[in-house]
């Protein structure tokens, strides 16, 4: 890609129920660049990070719906907590993050890897009320 001066857009997360929010956020951040991969946190990891109820779908089955998708060129599924060895291994031109975050927030030792590499960051608002949080509390109710 970079040899015919394209751009790879990265982005990563758990991706647990796909939903509006998440679509509308990976084709925005898709439109940053030439191509879209993203980075799939594995089981273990989302059950580190949201807790021992989650995730809901397995990480083989949240990297095919994922792959599924028009805006996404490629899926990997990573084990880690965080996203550092996923970027060394991509070195993206774009990294996106979603609104919850700010340069400030961010995993610094992501930001670092992107950075030091070229990469710049870049940060998409949030669809308002679109979360899977708000949408498994749905699914409670009723």
């Amino acid at each position: 890609m970079r040899a015919r001066n394209q751009k790879l857009v990265v982005t990563n997360g758990c991706f647990d129920l796909l939903h509006l929010g998440h679509v509308t956020y990976l084709e925005t951040a898709r439109n940053l660049g030439d191509a879209l991969l993203i980075g799939v946190n594995g089981d273990s990891a989302v059950r580190e990070l949201k807790g021992p109820n989650r995730p809901v779908n397995i990480e083989g089955d949240r990297a095919a719906v994922l792959a599924a998708l028009e805006s996404v060129d490629g899926v990997c599924i990573f084990e880690d907590r965080d996203a550092t060895r996923f970027l060394t291994a991509t070195q993206p031109d774009i990294y996106v993050k979603g609104g919850d975050y700010t340069l400030e927030t961010l995993n610094q030792e992501e930001r670092r890897t992107v950075e030091n590499a070229g990469g710049r960051i870049v940060i998409i608002p949030f669809v308002p009320g679109k979360s899977t949080t708000s949408l498994l509390q749905k699914i409670t109710r009723l």
